[in-house]
């Protein structure tokens, strides 16, 4: 995996020194047509049996997500939901409204 060293502000601390962190290089997409082909190598199941697997997965992942659950795939990682809002003066004043995205 490649990476680069980014400079970056602390945001809690705005007059500290900058510090760089490293950020990965992305090296591009893969379609859903590759990584199919990619499991027909290392599976007995065909490319439709695949795509319906990848799709079910798809469709579970979404609804856990969205019920607020967190999803752990083994060697994967974790999966969760996030949202990002604006501040407000007082909790009454929070809403949906508040939300960015």
């Amino acid at each position: 995996m490649k990476f680069k060293a980014l400079q970056k502000i602390n945001p809690s601390d705005l007059g500290a020194p900058r510090k760089f962190y490293a950020q990965i290089v992305s090296q591009g997409e893969v379609t859903m047509d590759e990584l199919v082909k990619e499991i027909e190598k290392f599976s007995a199941l065909s490319e439709p049996d695949i795509r319906g697997v990848i799709i079910a997965f798809e469709n579970a992942m979404q609804d856990k997500l969205a019920a607020g659950r967190t999803v752990r795939m083994d060697k994967l990682g974790s999966f969760y939901p996030s949202l990002s809002s604006q501040g407000e003066e007082t909790a009454e004043k929070v809403t949906t409204h508040s939300i960015k995205s």
